[in-house]
């Protein structure tokens, strides 16, 4: 009968990986984390869309350009807020 072409567990024994040792070195995939620009941008945006509202509720009447935008006022606000919260998931 011809024999196996399987080796015994015999030949496959490595005494490095029974000895627990693990040669293989581990890498940082970003190890920096998220550029500090990015969360500028994502904290102003935010802050930038809730000033844009409050000024606009409380002296829209007085600022021309509000008056000029109208209910466009809300969308710009809410806007630029959304933007800034959609820009927290790519922060780490």
């Amino acid at each position: 009968m011809p024999k196996s072409k399987i080796n015994s567990p015999e030949e496959n024994f490595d005494s490095s990986a029974a000895a627990g040792v693990d040669r293989r070195t581990p890498v940082k995939l970003n190890a920096s984390g998220t550029p500090r620009w990015y969360i500028v941008i994502m904290l102003g945006l935010m802050l930038l869309g809730l000033a844009w509202l409050v000024v606009n509720y409380i002296a829209g009447p007085a600022i021309p350009l509000m008056v000029t935008l109208g209910p466009w006022n809300y969308l710009i606000g809410f806007g630029l807020f959304i933007v800034g919260l959609l820009m927290t998931m790519g922060w780490k």
